[in-house]
């Protein structure tokens, strides 16, 4: 299947070559968040969804698994503009760790991780998706990333050294419920914020929603005394 973004975008010369030279610099292990974040800037708002696929050199997906389990959703990339705006509302730095829940072929822990320079995980329970992102990230050695194929509601728990969890519409229902209740584990041991695209409000006494900066994005830290 190929990518829809690539296919249905004509790709300027100036949008290849800017994302060959990060590639490159990747690969050498020259690439900074400040870097990063200064070369994003100056791709057009309305190019950076081809220019991070042009980067992430991904431009084939595997099926969807036919037999996803009850309540969980078929893979549907993040959008750029969204990473971008949960990275500064949750505040992410160097120091923390980065669990992108529902990774998919790891296009938002690639960004969060050359935006900030955090530590990324994904938790993706779609084997083939996990074994691209797997391939992405060793080829273009991307460090302090990794990807673990399983179930999110079994999983979360087990991640005890995530800081900021981010959920993109992954699941919903009982499902969702476990999940919370593994982060609320994790928060009894350290702050934590959860970061959730397209979800419904989260109704947990031990969360508080940060003030929102729009109408897709809800941001969350815990309030457990540690």
């Amino acid at each position: 299947m190929v990518s829809t973004v690539l296919a249905s975008n004509p790709v300027q010369p100036a949008l290849r070559e800017a994302a060959n030279l990060v590639r490159s610099r990747l690969l050498s292990n020259d690439v900074t968040p400040a870097m990063f974040r200064s070369t994003l800037a100056d791709v057009p708002a309305h190019e950076r969804e081809v220019w991070l696929d042009l980067l992430w050199d991904l431009d084939e997906l595997p099926d969807d698994d036919p037999n996803l389990p009850r309540g969980c959703v078929p893979y549907l990339p993040c959008s750029v503009a969204t990473v971008l705006e949960a990275v500064q509302q949750a505040g992410v730095t160097s120091n923390d760790v980065f669990v992108d829940v529902g990774s998919g072929t790891g296009r938002t822990a690639f960004l969060a991780h050359l935006l900030t320079g955090a530590a990324c995980i994904g938790v993706e329970i779609q084997r083939g998706l996990v074994e691209a992102a797997r391939a992405r990230a060793d080829w273009l050695d991307v460090r302090r990333t990794r990807f673990v194929e399983g179930d999110a509601a079994e999983l979360v728990r087990s991640i005890a050294i995530g800081t900021v969890f981010f959920l993109y519409c992954p699941f919903g229902g009982e499902r969702l419920h476990r999940v919370l209740d593994g982060l609320e584990d994790i928060a009894r041991t350290r702050q934590i914020r959860i970061c959730c695209v397209d979800m419904p409000r989260l109704e947990r006494p031990w969360l508080v929603p940060m003030p929102p900066t729009s109408a897709h994005l809800d941001v969350y830290r815990s309030t457990h005394r540690t």
